[in-house]
């Protein structure tokens, strides 16, 4: 049997397995049973806890069709979480295919993510071709950066006029989107107050996603719409987000919890 902690943040949720001591093995076709929310345990992404030399522990991040996301900020802080309550540690640095995260435990549970410096040329996210980030043809006003994993952030007048699952699919696919996309739905309450609502490449309409948080406020600064600190509301609640003027990082503030803890046959 396999043990597994079922965590979220704000509503993101996933299934972590640790495989520090040895690897399970984990295949698509295995990751995509144990996602699917009616026939296995159900979450939105399966974190895997590898070793890491030179870091507490390696993050590895599959979707529920079975495909690797490069980067997850709400499972970023759910796993910074649990590694505190092995070992007491207040300093972090969690590990991924697209970097190292610096975490900082605030309280068992709320953490501090930085999310390093965003990446916002047309190659970076990556586009199709040569054009502005900040003016994608795929709605009046769009912009598009890289966390690790592509983002376009959709800037709405209304957001509950949005079909975000029909919207979000269909631009998912985007021919401009050579490797698909996250797509995050975002209305500007006030200048330092944002409320999305996030398609996730790979797993669908979430309650909350970290990453596209900061694409977010990172695409919603440049564009002039706030300032660099803001509150994003999705539907799991609330993060707070600064894209930092010293160093360009991005760091995410927010609650985590485990929901429960279990087995099962692999």
């Amino acid at each position: 049997m396999v043990a597994f902690t079922k965590m979220h943040g704000l509503g993101n949720d996933f299934v972590v397995l640790d495989e520090r001591a040895a690897s399970l093995g984990l295949t698509p076709a295995r990751a995509r049973l144990i996602a699917d929310r009616h026939r296995g345990i159900g979450c939105d992404q399966i974190i895997s806890l590898e070793p890491a030399a030179g870091a507490d522990v390696f993050m590895r991040i599959r979707n529920p069709d079975g495909s690797e996301a490069g980067a997850c900020g709400n499972a970023t802080r759910c796993v910074a979480a649990l590694v505190a309550a092995e070992t007491g540690q207040r300093q972090l640095t969690i590990r991924t295919i697209a970097g190292d995260l610096p975490c900082t435990i605030l309280a068992p549970d709320r953490v501090v993510a930085d999310m390093g410096a965003p990446r916002l040329g047309w190659q970076d996210v990556p586009l199709a071709e040569a054009m502005d980030t900040l003016a994608l043809p795929i709605a009046e006003a769009a912009a598009a950066c890289s966390m690790g994993n592509p983002h376009a952030t959709v800037f709405v007048d209304d957001l509950a006029m949005i079909d975000v699952a029909k919207t979000g699919l269909r631009l998912e696919y985007h021919p401009i989107f050579p490797d698909r996309a996250n797509i995050g739905f975002a209305q500007i309450l006030a200048p330092d107050h944002i409320r999305l609502a996030m398609w996730e490449r790979g797993a669908g309409q979430t309650l909350a996603c970290g990453s596209g948080a900061c694409a977010a406020i990172v695409n919603a600064h440049r564009r002039g719409l706030t300032g660099r600190r803001a509150t994003i509301s999705m539907p799991g609640g609330d993060l707070i987000l600064e894209w930092r003027e010293s160093d360009g990082h991005v760091l995410m503030e927010g609650a985590v919890a485990t929901a429960f803890t279990g087995s099962f046959a692999l």
